[in-house]
């Protein structure tokens, strides 16, 4: 017999060799119909695999994010076997699970592959699924695999077991078709019950511009066919809100062919909406005791080579400039903490001085290939709100739970209610990937789980994910459409003072070591202010919108009285505008609305004569005559509600 540990601490005993499946039929037939994988010990697995010692053990269903992934992975595999009884002859890359469905890599020799061949290969899929094929794990030698692969002629499949252990190898089945997979899989096909091939891309075989482009394609599967209709519903809002399109039609920010490829310009209404969002923060920060710090755009390679980041990301970063002066080497900055660490480190500190916070809007650059780009949210050149906060270990949990009310505080101005906190662990299988002792990130990784419990959040646990200096709590925050983006970060750090020997003076006279904290609330402002597009579909908040509100005349007869009200409104702190276009007004105020400005203030005779704006509101119409006065008291109400409400 065995011991089962579930979640909620209560162990059951089963006999050696049952499968998870067997285990949730034994809580119950109904959790039996709708669990789809399962965690033993950590490790997510197929229902099917037997148990062979004490084990904890987690259910995942359509709804966990482990669910999801072996659901959808699982339909990459049924995919493949509808392209493969489609267009015999197909080779296979990789089918992996994405956030939102799955691809498969594909080669299709002379044939390509057209939307046009959508429809057929969806009806194929519904086709197979409705067989209720199971998805059958075998373990196979390395030899085995070689010949099996050899006979199908897919040199892809021969290339990737080439670079595994031999033990290590299975095979998974389902149907006509088998693959080479680690797993896990759903028990059968019978599940998928609605399917959409979203697209179509070009990807280099192992992302390797030299060798061969395969097709790359798109789809996503669902239990229910309405799930899918929702989805698609949501998608084509997505493409709507698509930060992008909006970027361009609102005249926010733009990119260049001359200037380079990632490298993003902001237009003067972007520009306005990025420095209130600067503004917000800075003053946010000095209130609770940063310090700002500027830095430089380029360091010597030597500062980088210190901090370890020239030996982890040196080969995937710009290359570094050479000077006339023989060997000496900078780089763009591709992140500002060994800056930081230097203006620390440039006198003595006491512990008296401690805690010391430096805040910076530090522009950095990381050289991200060109088919990884996309629009804010990837770019080569972008803006971190980044603070690093130098403390004693004594201090090190209220400075981290200090940092993580600075975060909750503005997601929470800008609307965003509804987030995840990622607790980021360093993978324990691959510890070569970070620096540093087992003891400091032991320490900092408890720091971490400590003070997230502590604040009360909601968390979830990624081996691997961690920084490769030290652990991190990363803000996975939901948009009005319900998509996931991990925006602020807050990281614990021993390493960076330890490499960089800083110190301070302590109570007993002797030299410690300090702990740092990297800590960015919005990550970076580019991909920041994406996803406040995505988010608010271009409707910004009254505070934090380019322009409030435009003046409208009727006709050029009523400039004056228009450049006028101008003013006034300035003097009420009011962004605002005068459309002098020789346009009817009907023109000008459907402009304004594509525009998304908030409000409308139309003059013409009656209103000249008055003193007065007749006031319209974006997608709500006339509020009625007013004042500059009473207008002004209306601004300033709107934007008060918003920022209680949140």
């Amino acid at each position: 017999m065995i011991n089962i540990t579930f979640p909620d601490g209560n162990v059951r005993q089963y006999a050696e060799g049952t499968t998870a499946l067997d285990v949730a039929k034994s809580i119950s037939e109904g959790l039996a119909r709708v669990v789809l994988a399962a965690s033993i010990n950590g490790e997510v697995r197929d229902l099917s695999r037997p148990i062979t010692s004490d084990s904890t053990i987690v259910f995942h269903k359509w709804d966990d994010k482990e669910g999801k992934q072996t659901y959808w992975h699982s339909s990459a595999h049924l995919l493949a076997e509808a392209l493969e009884a489609l267009y015999p002859g197909t080779k296979f890359g990789i089918g992996p699970a994405i956030d939102n469905g799955f691809y498969y890599d594909v080669d299709t020799g002379d044939r390509v592959l057209t939307p046009a061949d959508f429809s057929k290969i969806e009806q194929k899929m519904l086709e197979l699924a409705r067989t209720k094929s199971e998805y059958k794990r075998t373990e196979v030698s390395k030899a085995d695999a070689i010949k099996y692969f050899t006979e199908k002629n897919d040199e892809y499949k021969l290339e990737l077991i080439d670079g595994l252990e031999d033990g290590q190898i299975t095979f998974y089945q389902q149907g006509n078709f088998t693959d080479l997979c680690r797993g896990p899989h759903i028990p059968n096909t019978e599940n998928i019950k609605a399917v959409k091939v979203l697209n179509l891309a070009g990807a280099y075989w192992r992302g390797d511009i030299e060798r061969k482009q395969l097709t790359r394609i798109y789809a996503i599967t669902f239990p229910k066919q309405k799930e899918l209709e929702e989805y698609l519903v949501m998608i084509e809002e997505a493409k709507k809100r698509d930060h992008r399109k909006l970027g361009q039609e609102l005249e926010l920010f733009m990119f260049s062919e001359k200037v380079g490829a990632g490298l993003p310009l902001w237009l003067p209404k972007g520009t306005a909406l990025r420095q209130r969002l600067e503004d917000f923060l800075k003053k946010e920060q000095i209130k609770r005791g940063y310090q700002p710090v500027i830095t430089p755009h380029i360091g010597s390679k030597k500062l980088y080579v210190t901090s370890g980041h020239w030996e982890k990301y040196g080969a995937d970063s710009f290359q570094p400039i050479r000077t006339p002066q023989e060997g000496e080497e900078f780089l763009l900055k591709p992140m500002n903490c060994p800056h930081h660490c230097e203006i620390y480190g440039y006198r003595p500190r006491s512990y008296r001085e401690l805690p010391v916070r430096f805040a910076e809007f530090g522009t950095v650059y990381r050289y991200e290939m060109s088919g990884e780009l996309h629009g804010l949210t990837r770019v080569r050149g972008f803006t971190q709100d980044d603070a690093h906060l130098f403390c004693t270990e004594d201090q090190l949990k209220d400075e981290f739970l200090g940092a993580l009310d600075l975060t909750r505080f503005v997601l929470a101005k800008l609307g965003f209610d509804k987030f995840t906190a990622q607790i980021s662990l360093r993978d324990p299988e691959n510890k070569s990937k970070y620096i540093g002792t087992d003891e400091v990130w032991e320490k900092s990784e408890r720091a971490i789980i400590e003070a997230a419990a502590e604040a009360g959040l909601t968390t979830t646990t990624e081996l691997g994910e961690a920084a490769f200096y030290g652990p991190k709590l990363d803000f996975m925050v939901k948009d009005a459409l319900g998509r996931s983006w991990q925006l602020g970060t807050i990281q614990v750090d021993y390493n960076l003072p330890e490499r960089f020997e800083l110190e301070y003076v302590g109570s007993d006279n002797a030299k410690h070591r300090p702990v740092m904290i990297h800590r960015a609330p919005f990550g970076s402002l580019e991909r920041f202010v994406a996803v406040v597009i995505e988010h608010t579909a271009g409707n910004f908040p009254l505070w934090l919108t380019p322009e409030q509100a435009v003046v409208l005349p009727i006709s050029d007869k009523y400039l004056d009285q228009s450049r006028k009200m101008l003013e006034l409104l300035k003097e009420s702190d009011i962004r605002a505008s005068v459309d002098e276009r020789n346009e009817k007004i009907g023109r000008k105020i459907r402009d304004a609305e594509m525009a998304k400005t908030p409000f409308m203030l139309v003059i013409g005779e009656k209103e000249a004569e008055a003193g007065t704006v007749a006031v319209r509101e974006h997608g709500q119409g006339d509020l009625g005559t007013m004042t500059p006065a009473q207008f002004s008291e209306l601004v300033k109400a709107r934007i008060d509600q918003q920022l209680k409400r949140n």
